[in-house]
């Protein structure tokens, strides 16, 4: 694992999933598949954290840190996650380096 460098990938939901009226289940269905696939990066000891903002505006986001062998490989992790692929977010990729980690807040 000591190969591996960090990414982060920032995803949005396309603006028409803003609005709770516009989810079909589709959508619902590739969101479950989109957190199946972070639970098996999760799995592979490849994510480091995932999450999303509580808002539901224009300013909502999600990331997925995680490790990759190189900036290829991420590109291809990033885009195999089935939001992604399945148009129902964009996303947007970055090198990546955790800094500071509260091991405490597990506990």
């Amino acid at each position: 694992m000591d190969s591996l460098q960090q990414f982060l990938y920032k995803l949005k939901l396309v603006p028409r999933l803003l609005e709770p009226a516009n989810w079909t289940d589709r959508e619902h269905e590739i969101v479950g598949e989109h957190f199946r696939y972070l639970q098996q990066l999760l799995a592979e000891n490849r994510l480091i954290l995932a999450g999303r903002t509580q808002n539901m505006d224009e300013t909502t986001f999600g990331i997925a840190i995680f490790l990759a062998e190189s900036e290829e490989a991420a590109a291809s992790v990033m885009a195999n996650d089935p939001a992604v692929k399945q148009e129902v977010m964009t996303a947007e990729l970055y090198p990546y380096r955790v800094a500071l980690y509260n091991s405490e807040w597990e506990k």
